[in-house]
């Protein structure tokens, strides 16, 4: 059995906590096809790009997403196969029988 400690525990909740806002989690789910910027992002999703720069802010700062520059357009992706595999592993949970 694996005991957390206090700090751990509230990086867990944390972590999980990102993950309770539906937006958030269609736009991971759509960066598992692979790196893309806010724009489309905003149409695969349906919000606004604001809205959509928001929860990227959030998933940024739980080390969920990650960003590059080129030019002037700033592209995302997943920060890790970590998160690939957390969200994948969950959505086949909800989806078992």
């Amino acid at each position: 059995m694996t005991l957390l400690d206090e700090a751990q525990a509230g990086q867990l909740a944390e972590f999980f906590s990102a993950l309770s806002d539906p937006s958030r989690v269609r736009i991971i789910g759509a960066l598992l096809e692979g790196e893309t910027n806010v724009g489309a992002l905003a149409e695969i999703v349906g919000i606004s790009e604001s809205a959509v720069s928001h929860q990227l802010r959030t998933l940024r700062q739980m080390r969920l997403v990650r960003a590059r520059r080129q030019g002037r357009e700033i592209f995302y992706i997943l920060d890790d196969a970590h998160v690939a595999d957390i969200f994948r592993r969950s959505l086949d949970h909800i989806k078992h029988d």
